[in-house]
C-alpha cells in the first residue's frame, strides 16, 4: 500500500491533546496510522527568517513535517489572500472580498515555497492529498517541480457558482491551478455542479457524467465526498459526559429549563446574528417559553486580526446585552454567550443535553457540529435540530427542521416548533439523521477519496 501524504495548512502534531483536536484531526490521524505516511504543513509559528528545511517529528510510522512563515508570509498568503479573498469568496460575501495584487502574490509564493519544503520527503508512490482552500496551486507547484505522483485536493468550504467565482480578479489562475490536482473533491453535489459549470463555461473545458473534466490542458475528476464523523466515538464521548462535572453544573444551572445551543466559531458566515434575533423573535411571540428556556451560544473567537471580526464580536455582545436586558428575570438570563473554547468531550455533554441544536449558518461546507449533535442525542429522549437550509449537512440531515438562515421568523417557528415537538415525532425524525450519521462517517469519506486517488492513473 502507497504512503499517505496529508498536506493542510496546520498540521495536528503528536502531542496535541485529541481531546481538543476537531474530528478532522482524529480522522487523519486514523489515516496516517492504518497507511503510514507524512503530515505536512505550515507549523503555526511566525519568525523572522524564512524555513531552510521543514522541522520533523516522528510518531510511529508517522512523519510530521512544519514550516514557519514570515511575517510577510503569514500576512499575504493567510490574512491577506486565503482569509480576505477566498474565505468570503468560497461563502458568497463578495461585498466582503479584499484583493490586493501583493496578497495573491504572496499566496502563491507560499505554496511554491510549500512545495519546494515537500518534494524531498515525497517517494515516487505515494499519494498526495491536499486540503482546503489555502493550498489550492499546491498540486500545480509539484508539477513544476517534476512531481508526477497522485495529487488529490478537498476543499471544505462550499465552492461557488461561476457568477461569483468570476468577482475575483486573477479567478483563470486560481481554477487553472485547481486543474492540476488529479482528484477534486467536494463536499457535497451542488458544489460539484457549480465547478462543473465553471469549467464547461468559462475554462472552455469538458465535463462528463462520471466527473471526468478537461480543461486547461488538463484531464483529472471531480466528485463529492461528504465528510462525516466518528459517530460511535462522539456518541461515547457523550453518554461519558452526561454525568462529568461541567454538564451536571451546566443542567444544575438550567433550574430545570431547556436548552437551545449552537456551538460555532466566530465567523460571519455563521449567522449569528439572525440567530439572535430570531431566539428573540421566538420569545416575542410565544411569551409562553419565557423563562422556560436558555439559549446557550458556544462562539470561539477566530482571526481576531480581521476588522470584521471584531466588529461581528461587538454585534453579538451588543444584541445579547440587549435581548437579557429586555427579557431577563431575576433567576433567568435567556442568553449565555461565551467567547471561549471546550474541550471535545465537554462539547458532547453539552450537545446531549441540548433540547434543540440551533445550527443556521448562512453557508456552509458541510458542518459537522449537526452531525454531532445527531451523535450525542440520548436514543430515548432525543433533541430536535434546526438546520440552516445551506449548509452542506443539509442534504443528508434532512428530517431536521430546516430553515432559511435569512428568514427571522422561519428561525423563530422552527424553535417554537422543536420545543413543543412531541417526543414520538422527536424520536422518529432523530432516528432518520442517526442512520445518515452512521452511514457517512469520517472514515466513509477518507477510505472513499483515498481509494478514488489511488485508481487514478498518474500524473504524465
Amino acid at each position: 500500500m502507497a504512503r499517505l501524504v496529508i498536506v493542510s495548512n496546520r498540521v495536528s502534531l503528536p502531542g496535541e491533546r485529541i481531546s481538543r483536536a476537531g474530528g478532522l484531526a482524529v480522522g487523519l490521524r486514523e489515516a496516517l496510522r492504518k497507511h503510514g505516511g507524512v503530515w505536512f504543513g505550515w507549523s503555526g509559528v511566525v519568525s523572522e527568517e524564512p524555513p531552510a528545511a521543514p522541522k520533523i517529528v516522528e510518531a510511529g510510522k508517522t512523519v510530521f513535517a512544519t514550516v514557519d512563515l514570515t511575517r510577510k508570509d503569514h500576512d499575504e498568503y493567510y490574512s491577506g489572500y486565503a482569509n480576505s479573498s477566498l474565505w468570503p469568496l468560497f461563502h458568497y460575501r463578495v461585498g466582503l472580498i479584499e484583493f490586493r495584487r501583493a496578497a495573491f502574490e504572496g499566496y502563491q509564493r507560499v505554496n511554491a515555497m510549500m512545495a519546494r519544503m515537500l518534494k524531498p520527503l515525497l517517494n515516487p508512490d505515494d499519494l498526495v492529498w491536499v486540503h482546503d482552500y489555502h493550498l489550492i496551486p499546491f498540486a500545480a507547484e509539484l508539477r513544476k517541480l517534476g512531481v508526477a505522483n497522485r495529487v488529490g485536493f478537498f476543499l471544505h468550504t462550499p465552492f461557488p457558482p461561476a457568477q461569483v467565482l468570476v468577482a475575483l480578479p486573477a479567478h483563470e489562475a486560481l481554477m487553472e491551478a485547481m486543474c492540476s490536482f488529479d482528484l477534486v473533491g467536494f463536499q457535497t453535489a451542488n458544489d460539484v455542479r457549480a465547478f462543473s459549470d465553471y469549467i464547461v463555461h468559462d475554462a472552455n473545458g469538458r465535463f462528463l457524467a462520471d466527473g471526468t473534466f478537461t480543461a486547461f490542458g488538463r484531464t483529472a475528476r471531480a466528485a463529492a465526498f461528504p465528510i462525516g464523523i466518528d459517530a460511535d466515538q462522539f456518541t461515547t464521548l457523550a453518554r461519558e459526559a452526561a454525568n462529568a462535572n461541567e454538564t451536571t453544573r451546566l443542567k444544575s444551572s438550567l433550574v430545570g429549563r431547556d436548552l437551545i445551543i449552537g456551538v460555532d466559531r466566530l465567523d460571519y458566515s455563521k449567522g449569528l446574528p439572525n440567530r439572535f434575533e430570531a431566539f428573540e423573535r421566538m420569545l416575542e411571540r410565544w411569551p409562553e417559553h419565557r423563562a422556560k428556556v436558555t439559549f446557550l451560544q458556544i462562539a470561539p473567537p477566530s482571526r481576531s486580526d480581521v476588522a470584521q471580526y471584531r466588529a461581528l464580536r461587538r454585534q453579538l455582545e451588543s444584541a445579547a446585552g440587549r435581548i437579557n436586558g429586555k427579557y431577563a428575570e431575576f433567576d433567568w438570563q435567556p442568553i449565555r454567550y461565551l467567547n471561549k473554547s471546550f474541550a471535545r468531550g465537554q462539547l458532547a455533554g453539552f450537545l446531549r443535553i441540548g433540547r434543540v441544536g440551533l445550527i443556521t449558518p448562512l453557508r456552509d461546507g458541510m458542518n459537522l457540529v449537526a452531525k454531532e449533535y445527531v451523535a450525542a442525542q440520548n436514543p430515548e429522549n432525543p433533541g430536535v435540530l434546526v438546520l440552516s437550509r445551506f449548509a452542506g449537512a443539509a442534504r443528508e440531515l434532512d428530517t431536521a427542521l430546516i430553515v432559511n438562515p435569512y428568514d427571522i421568523e422561519d428561525i423563530a417557528e422552527a424553535l417554537h416548533h422543536a420545543l413543543v415537538m412531541p417526543l414520538v415525532e422527536r424520536i422518529e425524525r432523530w432516528r432518520a439523521m442517526d442512520r445518515v450519521v452512521r452511514r457517512n462517517t469520517i472514515s466513509t469519506w477518507r477510505e472513499g477519496f483515498i481509494a478514488t486517488l489511488s485508481a487514478l492513473p498518474a500524473a504524465a
